[in-house]
Order: C-alpha cells, then sequence, then structure tokens
C-alpha cells in the first residue's frame, strides 16, 4: 500500500510540473504577442539611428543619435563623411522613430507629466521668486520678459563698454604713431629745405658768374599763355609737359583704335562687295555670307570696345554708338557701284602711263640709234 501511495504521489508532481510549465509557456506567448509588433521600415529607421528596435529609447536618446549623425553627415557640417543623401535618410528616419514613440507612449508616462506640470502650477509662492535673480514683478510670464528685457540692456552696455575701451586704445596707439610720423616729417623738411638752400646758393653763384646771361629771350616776357589767357598756368604747364613726353589720355588711345577697326571693317565689306558682280551668283552669295558672319565677329568685338570708350570720355558728347552690320552692309552695297568706277579709272590712268612712259622711253632711244648708225657708216667708208 505504500508503494502505491508513493506512486501516485510521485505522478502527481510530474503533471503538477507539466501543468505549470504549460502554463508558464502561454504566458510568455502571451506576454510576446501583446507587445506591439515593428514593421521592418521602423526597423530600418531604428538601425540607421543606432538604437535599440525594442522602443526602449526615449525621446532625448532619439534626439542625441540624430544630433550625432547630423554633425557627421550634414551637408554644411564640413566633415569628410559629410553626404546630402544619408543625412536625409537620417532626418526620415528619425521622424519616423518620434511618430512611433509618440503612438505608442504609455498611459502611466502621460499621467507623471500631468502630474509634474500640476505639481510646477501649485508650486509655492515664495520659492517663484527665486527665479530670474529675484527681478521683476507680477506674473511669471511677466517676470519673464520683464528678465529678457534686462538681459538685453546688459548685453548693450557691456558692448558699449566694450566699444569705448577698444576706441580709447585705438586713440592711444594711434597718438603714438601721430607722434613718431611728426617727428619723422620734421626730419624730412629739415633735410628738404637744407637741398633748397644749397640749389638756391648754386643758382646765385651761377648767376654771379654770368652763366644766365646768353639765354634765349632774356628780359622779354613769357608768351606761353598767349592762345587762352583764362588758363591755369599749373594746368597748362602739366598738359605741355605730357604732351612733350608722348603721353596720350586712354579715351585718346581708345578713339584711335576704334576708328581704325571701323576703317579696316568697312574697307573689307567694300573689296568683298565690288569684287562680286551685280546680280550675284549663288557661289559668290554664299562667299559675301561667309564675309558678313566674319565681320560681325569682328563688330562685336568693337561694341564691346565702344562701351569701354563711352565709360572714361570725358565729354558727354563725344561718345559713340554701337556699330550694325546691317547699316554697314548697306553702305558697302551703295559704294560698290563708285568703288568699281574708281578702279576702273585708276587702270585706264595706269595704263595711259605706261603708254606715255613707254612713248617717253622710244622718243630718248631714237637719237642714240641714229647716232650709233652714223657712226658705223663712216667707219665702213674709211675703210
Amino acid at each position: 500500500m505504500s508503494c502505491t501511495f508513493h506512486l501516485l504521489v510521485s505522478r502527481g508532481n510530474f503533471y503538477h510540473g507539466r501543468f505549470l510549465l504549460v502554463l508558464s509557456k502561454s504566458l510568455l506567448l502571451r506576454a510576446l504577442s501583446s507587445r506591439p509588433q515593428i514593421s521592418r521600415s521602423l526597423q530600418e529607421s531604428y538601425r540607421l539611428l543606432q538604437l535599440p528596435d525594442e522602443g526602449l529609447s526615449s525621446p532625448v536618446q532619439v534626439k542625441e543619435a540624430y544630433l550625432r549623425l547630423a554633425k557627421l553627415y550634414h551637408p554644411d557640417s564640413g566633415a569628410p563623411t559629410a553626404d546630402a543623401v544619408l543625412f536625409a535618410r537620417v532626418e526620415e528616419a528619425y521622424r519616423a522613430v518620434l511618430a512611433h514613440q509618440s503612438k505608442t507612449k504609455q498611459p502611466d508616462e502621460g499621467k507623471e507629466v500631468v502630474d509634474e506640470d500640476k505639481f510646477r502650477g501649485t508650486a509655492l509662492a515664495h520659492r517663484q521668486y527665486l527665479n530670474y535673480e529675484g527681478l521683476g514683478s507680477g506674473t511669471p510670464s511677466q517676470r519673464e520678459r520683464q528678465y529678457r528685457q534686462i538681459r538685453v540692456d546688459r548685453a548693450s552696455d557691456q558692448v558699449l563698454n566694450y566699444r569705448q575701451r577698444e576706441h580709447e586704445r585705438a586713440a592711444a596707439a594711434e597718438g603714438a604713431l601721430v607722434e613718431r610720423d611728426v617727428r619723422q616729417r620734421s626730419r624730412k623738411i629739415k633735410i628738404t629745405q637744407a637741398v633748397e638752400r644749397l640749389v638756391e646758393d648754386l643758382i646765385q653763384e651761377s648767376m654771379a658768374r654770368g652763366d644766365f646771361r646768353n639765354l634765349s629771350g632774356a628780359g622779354k616776357p613769357l608768351n606761353k599763355f598767349d592762345h587762352n589767357p583764362y588758363a591755369d598756368p599749373m594746368t597748362h604747364n602739366l598738359n605741355r609737359i605730357l604732351i612733350d613726353n608722348g603721353y596720350q589720355p586712354p579715351w585718346v588711345i581708345t578713339q584711335r583704335d576704334i576708328r581704325e577697326a571701323v576703317a579696316q571693317i568697312r574697307n573689307r565689306l567694300l573689296e568683298g562687295r565690288s569684287r562680286f558682280s551685280e546680280p550675284m551668283t549663288p557661289d559668290e552669295h554664299s562667299q559675301w555670307e561667309q564675309l558678313c558672319a566674319s565681320v560681325q565677329e569682328e563688330l562685336v568685338k568693337l561694341n564691346k570696345i565702344v562701351d569701354n570708350y563711352n565709360l572714361i570720355v570725358p565729354m558727354l558728347n563725344m561718345q559713340m554708338v554701337h556699330f550694325s552690320l546691317s547699316r554697314e552692309i548697306d553702305r558697302a552695297v551703295k559704294g560698290a557701284h563708285q568703288h568699281r568706277l574708281d578702279r576702273q579709272r585708276e587702270r585706264e590712268r595706269e595704263r595711259e602711263r605706261r603708254k606715255e612712259e613707254k612713248k617717253r622711253s622710244n622718243v630718248r632711244t631714237k637719237p642714240t640709234n641714229m647716232k650709233q648708225g652714223l657712226m658705223s657708216w663712216m667707219k665702213n667708208l674709211l675703210r
């Protein structure tokens, strides 16, 4: 009987153990099924932010992870790992994680926050005045605005004091520099005065020896300003010195270059148009178009030079307008017929000149030939 009782007890313990094992498995499965399921994209967002995907990280940890990755991958960070595409992915993952945490926020946590805000609003009156350095009066929001204004006033006072100190320091340094410049200037003045006295002494000695008595125009008035008696003598002398040394203002040189370039372009168009017949053939027409295209490029460059000339010319009535290809072509077409006539006249004159030279040469050579014939006849007769 005792053996039977022990057998029943052992079998009961076995079934009880199996029952506990099954119960623990069911509770574990229920707990796992009660946890919110995370999608694959959300898991990828947690992995990209280097956070655990169980959703146990706080918003502060999520923000710190985002800032750490932004310093590495932001395009404006200047880091060698900067990548705009990767930073966009990090930002998208950060927003997805924040949205997931706001959805899965526990009600107890919200209750704790509400309780904390309620306790903060019901703080003791004497403790509120420990904030803002005890400055201001009224409600906490009014005191906060007053404290901000006080901080702004302090900052402006500090800026003014700093500027005043910097001005005083600069004035002290400038005073030292001015004193040193005064000493150097006085020394230069002394040297200049000594040189001037030396030159004056040399001039007086030369005058005493009579070195300046043989100068042309001695004792006669100066006639330098007969053309314009109202001109400033200093300006006139400076201009005369510049002209004598070959100096020309930049706008004068630019004006000369523009005129020479325009003359060359017009001559090219006129020569090219006069070579072709009046009703141009297709080949001549294509050649004329090529010539006009090359002239157009030259006119573009020339118009840029005209713009620069108009900026530096001193008088408004001397400014120039841009040169147009159509006007130049019309000018060349109108002058082509006259140019052909002029060239034909020149050829006729050249032909007449050559005929006259040939006649003159024949007249000169005829007496010499007659003399040579007479001499040969006399030689033959004497023989």
